[in-house]
């Protein structure tokens, strides 16, 4: 007997379909607009997937995952059949269980991001079409992949980008490249609020739209993903494969799929006339990139790139005479986009079966990963290794052979129960090798970005590489609890001073108004040794402050500091407290410039340090008005790395600043701010000048740019030598290993040079440096400082706050402003 159905809810059902299909809107429908008529600000962006969600529960749903620094919501769109939608929970679990060899899974998982630069403004506007046609034309695409759309990365760069674009543009915009509309000013919409470029965020997880993105990829682990960028205005489009060098832990399939992928795009943009170009530029090394670290979990990891970027606005005439047009683009992104989504669909079950072979154990030569260090800096790297959910677990004690990161060489370290053992037999396996491995291996100097980033040295860590499997305690997660009881009534209270988290405690007693010394000599008190740099807070300093003891518990435990009460400050060796060796630290004021002198990015990593690091204010001054500023105001000025201070630094700003430096003030310099001092006769600086060779014939074209790298260093880490005496380099050994960044280098001061390299030691433990600039680097200073007057200057040639994730660094930072005096 067949089943028939009430008239009425025929007729009720036909209605909701009609109503349904009549809601359910395009972007032009929507926004009022067609699409590349004009920017969308990111509040429509959201509401337009919002529509999309409201109307197509079925096939759609939104998770907002956080929001950004200036409270701008980050979300993510689910897009797939409506079947897969209904068990999305089961797909997804069976897609992780596979990661374990379990099941068989044929489902593709595929993320999009778009608009990880904000200035790159065009790959948004092609999310909402690409969507819309995903649920129209092309959902057959959705009966085997799960999409994943993050629809704006990066919103507060984005917005910066629009606002400024709609308040240049000409009425009727204006194709001619000389137009304002063309031309960004110094603060552009590339990075995010504090200026880091989030591409580069992906492994270092310094950033908030990084540590909440993180959270989901990590449920998710998708077979595919594609971020989409663009470039320079007259680049044809890029897509993959990508260029060499390719990590060598890359399989041989995602290197194929790469091309599959490259070749279906290809199809369609030979079948439309449209230029594009592969295997250049964009290789797949640096782990951080929003290619190369999901390629590092397993996904077949692609950047695509258009040409446009900040300058194409609506449009623009390129140097051949065309216009390339927003919609131009929109249509390339939507193309590439749809046409990823085809060939996933078609190789859903490869995917899956290669998936699984990507997690199983791999034999690299390393097996084990084991760690020293102080308890702060080892909870440093596993907070990170918490958030990628990296396994590790606390070591047996013994000796473990295997390669020493401090000598190079085969050599011990000595295990004990606070020892970290980071094994590579672990889902996250590959991803372990490529942060941990002392030296990535070069198929080509060439490279898009720095060569070097091992996290032993970024950490400031003794390590050892072993080949062998080290056993270790699973359970164990590699933190300290601190033991401070209530602190009662002392004379005084010592901590000592030896990592990131020491100056972080500090900076929170200093704004809370608690005085502190430090101590210029090492002292033995009850028997307990304290080095240079370690902390007194004396109850005498602080009688009137009545929140003394509880303001000082309450950091101790915020920031897992051991405080250690004395009733004298009479020393059984070295100082007493009352010694001139005994120094107040000063609660500085302090300002950084910013604008065209500074770089965005090196700007931003000083600007994020101050507010979301160390937590301490920090006054930000623009070169536009810095003239006017009345710099006795300040204590501290900080000159972060550019290319713009020869121009601002004129003979009148020159003489101000050093007439500041001279009645007491103290400049940090940094990078290319150095330049600039070091011409000025004032300053004890003299750049190094390369030796050339005027009887070497030019290079023939083809190998010029070969040539030009023999002068350069790609981001390489250096074995440096420290003068643990100084101020600037307590709570350091007398090696550290720094990120360098370029071949400028000068010559040691006469006196005053903390950290350097000598002519033993030009040779990089990791990392690319060209054969020229290595000539040039020896017997040079990567810090140091000398008094100027009633002042002091301290220079910083290399980096300590390279992208937030140089950890080792931190601390030089924090003695330029705490501990030099």
């Amino acid at each position: 007997m067949r089943f028939k159905l009430p008239f009425l809810l025929i007729l009720a059902l036909l209605v909701g379909a009609i109503t349904y299909a009549q809601n359910f809107k395009s972007p032009a429908e929507f926004l009022g607009y067609e699409i590349g008529e004009k920017f969308t600000r990111h509040h429509r962006v959201m509401d337009y997937f919002g529509h999309l969600g409201e109307t197509n529960p079925d096939r759609i749903q939104l998770k907002e995952y956080g929001t950004t620094y200036e409270d701008r919501p980050l979300m993510l769109a689910f897009i797939s059949s409506a079947e897969n939608m209904a068990n999305l929970e089961e797909i997804r679990q069976a897609h992780i269980a596979n990661t374990n060899g379990q099941g068989n899974p044929e489902i593709a998982i595929v993320w999009m991001s778009y608009n990880v630069h904000g200035n790159e403004s065009v790959s948004t506007e092609a999310s909402m079409q690409t969507v819309y046609e995903l649920l129209t034309t092309k959902k057959e695409y959705l009966e085997n992949t799960v999409v994943i759309v993050d629809p704006c990365v990066n919103p507060d760069g984005r917005e910066r980008y629009v606002n400024w674009y709609g308040q240049y543009k000409n009425s009727a915009h204006e194709v001619d490249p000389n137009s304002k509309e063309h031309h960004e000013p110094w603060l552009n919409g590339r990075a995010n609020h504090y200026m880091f470029d989030l591409n580069r965020d992906w492994a270092w997880l310094t950033q908030k739209e990084s540590q909440q993105r993180i959270k989901v990829y990590n449920k998710w682990l998708p077979h595919v993903h594609v971020d989409f960028h663009e470039q320079q205005v007259d680049s044809p489009y890029y897509f993959a494969p990508a260029a060499e060098p390719f990590h060598e832990v890359i399989t041989n399939f995602q290197r194929e799929f790469q091309v599959t992928v490259g070749k279906n795009h290809a199809k369609y943009f030979d079948a439309n006339g449209w230029f594009y170009f592969t295997k250049e530029v964009f290789d797949l090394l640096y782990p951080s990139y929003g290619d190369t670290y999901p390629t590092y979990n397993g996904s077949i990891g692609m950047t695509y790139e258009q040409g446009g970027s900040g300058r194409a606005g609506l449009g623009i005439v390129t140097s051949l005479g065309d216009t390339l047009t927003l919609k131009d683009r929109i249509e390339h992104h939507r193309t590439t986009g749809h046409s990823t989504l085809e060939i996933a669909s078609k190789h859903a079950k490869k995917l899956n079966e290669e998936f699984k072979k990507f997690h199983q154990t791999k034999d690299y030569k390393y097996k084990s990963y084991v760690l020293n260090g102080k308890k702060d800096k080892l909870k440093a790297l596993t907070d990170l290794l918490d958030q990628h959910e990296i396994t590790y677990g606390k070591a047996n004690s013994g000796s473990i052979r295997g390669f020493h990161y401090s000598t190079g060489k085969t050599g011990t370290l000595r295990a004990t129960e606070k020892s970290i053992v980071v094994p590579v037999d672990q889902k996250k396996g590959t991803l372990v090798k490529v942060l941990f491995e002392p030296k990535a291996k070069l198929t080509d100097s060439l490279t898009y970005d720095i060569t070097a980033w091992s996290l032993p040295y970024a950490y400031g860590l003794e390590a050892v590489a072993t080949e062998n499997s080290i056993k270790y305690e699973a359970s164990a997660d590699g933190k300290n609890v601190n033991n401070n009881p209530n602190l009662t009534d002392a004379y005084a209270y010592i901590a000592h001073w030896n990592s990131f988290s020491d100056a972080r405690f500090l900076a929170h007693l200093l704004k809370n108004k608690i005085k502190v010394r430090f101590a210029m000599k090492p002292f033995t008190l009850d028997g307990q040794k304290y080095n240079r740099g370690s902390l007194i807070i004396t109850k005498s300093d602080n009688q009137n402050n009545k929140s003394f003891l509880t303001t000082l518990s309450t950091a101790a435990k915020a920031y897992d500091k051991q405080i250690t009460p004395t009733n004298t400050g009479f020393v059984e060796a070295g100082k007493d407290f009352g010694s001139y060796y005994v120094q107040m630290v000063p609660n500085s004021k302090i300002a950084v410039l910013t604008g065209n002198p500074t770089s965005t990015l090196r700007f931003g990593e000083v600007w994020h340090f101050f507010e979301q690091q160390l937590e301490y204010p920090v006054t930000v001054l623009d070169e536009s008005y810095f003239d006017h500023v009345a710099l006795n105001e300040y204590d501290i000025l900080v000159l972060p790395d550019g290319d713009g201070y020869g121009n601002f630094l004129t003979d009148s700003i020159s003489e101000k600043i050093t007439e500041w430096i001279s009645n007491g003030g103290k400049l940090i310099a940094m990078g290319g701010a150095l330049k600039s001092f070091a011409k000025n006769k004032s300053f004890p600086l003299k750049a190094k000048e390369n030796v050339k060779d005027s009887t070497q014939i030019a290079p023939n074209f083809d190998y010029s740019q070969r040539e030009q790298i023999k002068t350069e260093i790609t981001g390489a880490i250096f074995k440096t030598h420290v003068d643990t005496t100084h101020p600037l380099a307590y709570g350091y050994d007398e090696v550290y290993f720094s990120m360098k960044l370029g071949s400028d280098s000068y010559d040691y001061l006469e006196k005053g040079t903390v950290v350097y390299l000598d002519e033993n030691n030009v040779e990089p433990v990791s990392g690319f440096a060209g054969s020229e600039a290595k000539k040039k680097i020896g017997n040079s200073m990567t810090f140091g400082s000398i008094n100027h007057g009633k002042g002091q200057v301290v220079f910083m040639v290399d980096n300590p706050l390279f992208r937030g994730f140089w950890e080792s660094g931190k601390l030089f930072f924090a003695n330029a402003l705490f501990m030099i005096n």
